[in-house]
């Protein structure tokens, strides 16, 4: 894959409290599709919904294609929609694409698009659209955050068979390509598109903008989905820490806020306020260079891995609430494999791989930022713990801006913040030697030959096996800590209905403010 220059990896990275890594695939947890607030109630249409959203700068943007910042995701997940999303559930689902069917050998696509869409300006969305949409993120001179899960695309070879019709080759095979399109950095623009002037085909249109500050949004009374959104206007305002958020929260000055700590559950309940809290595929891993030493040994990475007592790690940091990790990325996928025994804590096995490897008294450093919920607090947890092997832990407290800047993926150790993504696409980021993110730097050819293989084969079943040959390696070999998959933990007011979970760990339902209704 080409990689992207550092701004592209930023942009990517910077998407919630300060980064995250962001795309996704199919998957679920059960029950959690109908777990909605107020569900018994029946929706309101009017009113003004005012969300109150962690983050947000004087570089704010609206910008479809380069979201950089959790408030700007908030804007654009509701100004723009893609051709498939991932649902509540983490299930790919097609939004602007009817279906996307492949050839047989997965070497090139037909999407049909959904009839009866229009563009904010009132023109139809077609085919032209998505081809023009390719090219701007493809365009070697400035390649948009995207480009990288669309370089086995041919995207100068693309064809429009009629105004709903598009034609997709792939240069290598490409089984997954629908659900690497519902990534969170695909949404669909106009021929010609204008960045500062905002068109898309979402539930809301822009209103005003006024960045680091707030955004205003009116309803798209055009909208292609019957009914939404519920309300007249929507408004987007940037806050700088929780307790702002929980004091305009009980001041009634928004009706929604979100990223909270579990510390924060009580001060929003006593207040008067509500809180939603969600189980997600999002995860923030330690992530170790398996290239160099003292990592590029495999019992001194597994030692690291034993010394973490995750249950306990995710009871101090997030209250209990959240999935217990295995070292192995996206629960949510339906390929995640259950089968493979759940890592626990055993100091003692530690102890013993870390004399083998001779290091017995290791000390290491570990690069941590407040670049998502819990991050510093698990560094501080993890250091604690792995302290019972013998193991010193130098925790370098830097900025989001240090831990996602020219050193990113040159740390030794450090940490990230992953939203949810398919296993295979997150794999293509980040897990090969040759990945546009490689945080670990893993390199096996095992590995990369099975990945190949995955991405060939239409056949589901024959994939999900490959898959899982690949968690085993990650399970035995990788170089990832991932101690938890965390929860979103969102406070409303008691009026407020419709706010749905979301495995993908965006709080809020995945921003889902077309579905939310006032009482």
């Amino acid at each position: 894959m080409n990689v992207p220059s550092e701004i592209s990896r930023r942009q990517l990275l910077q998407g919630a409290v300060g980064g995250a890594l962001l795309l996704g695939t199919s998957g679920a947890l059960g029950g959690i599709a109908s777990n909605v607030a107020g569900a018994s109630s029946s929706p309101k249409k009017g009113g003004t919904l005012r969300a109150g959203i962690a983050g947000g700068s004087s570089s704010d943007t609206m910008n479809a294609l380069t979201p950089i910042q959790t408030t700007d995701f908030a804007r654009t997940l509701n100004l723009f929609e893609m051709l498939t999303v991932y649902g509540p559930t983490g299930k790919v689902e097609y939004l602007l694409a009817e279906s996307m069917v492949p050839n047989a050998t997965a070497t090139a696509w037909t999407i049909h698009l959904r009839p009866g869409v229009t563009w904010h300006n009132g023109k139809d969305f077609t085919a032209d659209d998505v081809i023009y949409t390719f090219q701007t993120i493809t365009n070697p001179k400035s390649p948009m955050p995207g480009a990288p899960l669309l370089a086995r695309v041919n995207v100068a070879g693309m064809k429009k068979l009629n105004d709903l019709t598009v034609y997709v080759p792939c240069h290598t095979p490409y089984s997954t390509l629908n659900e690497a399109l519902a990534g969170w950095y695909f949404n669909m623009i106009p021929v010609g598109y204008d960045p500062k002037k905002p068109i898309g085909t979402g539930p809301f249109k822009a209103h005003s903008f006024t960045p680091g500050v707030e955004s205003v949004f009116l309803r798209n009374e055009n909208y292609w989905q019957s009914g939404l959104p519920y309300v007249d206007e929507l408004l987007i305002q940037d806050y700088s820490s929780e307790t702002s958020q929980i004091n305009a929260l009980t001041a009634n000055q928004v009706d929604v806020i979100d990223a909270l700590s579990a510390v924060s559950i009580s001060a929003v309940k006593n207040g008067g306020g509500k809180v939603w809290i969600a189980k997600t595929s999002g995860f923030t891993p330690l992530y170790m260079r398996r290239d160099t030493a003292p990592f590029n040994n495999v019992d001194v990475t597994q030692a690291m891995r034993y010394v973490v007592d995750r249950p306990q790690m995710l009871e101090v940091i997030f209250g209990g609430h959240g999935i217990v990790g295995n070292d192995i990325y996206d629960h949510a996928d339906p390929a995640y494999d259950l089968a493979i025994p759940q890592r626990v804590q055993d100091i003692e096995k530690a102890k013993y791989l870390l004399k083998k490897a001779g290091h017995e008294n290791l000390q290491v450093t570990l690069t941590a930022a407040p670049i998502g919920p819990g991050t510093v607090q698990m560094a501080q947890v993890f250091a604690e713990q792995a302290s019972a092997a013998g193991i010193k832990v130098n925790i370098d407290l830097v900025t989001p801006e240090v831990e996602f800047g020219p050193n990113y993926a040159k740390f030794l150790f450090a940490q990230d913040y992953v939203i949810y993504t398919s296993y295979l696409t997150q794999t293509a980021l980040s897990g090969l030697s040759t990945s546009p993110f490689p945080e670990t730097h893993f390199s096996d050819a095992k590995y990369t030959g099975l990945f190949n293989q995955a991405l060939a084969t239409t056949d589901i079943k024959k994939r999900y096996d490959l898959e899982h040959e690949m968690q085993v390696i990650d399970w035995n070999e990788g170089g990832n800590i991932i101690p938890y998959f965390l929860p979103t933990i969102d406070g409303y007011r008691s009026n407020v209905h419709g706010i749905e979970s979301s495995v993908t760990g965006w709080p809020l339902g995945a921003f889902n403010f077309k579905s939310m209704w006032l009482s």
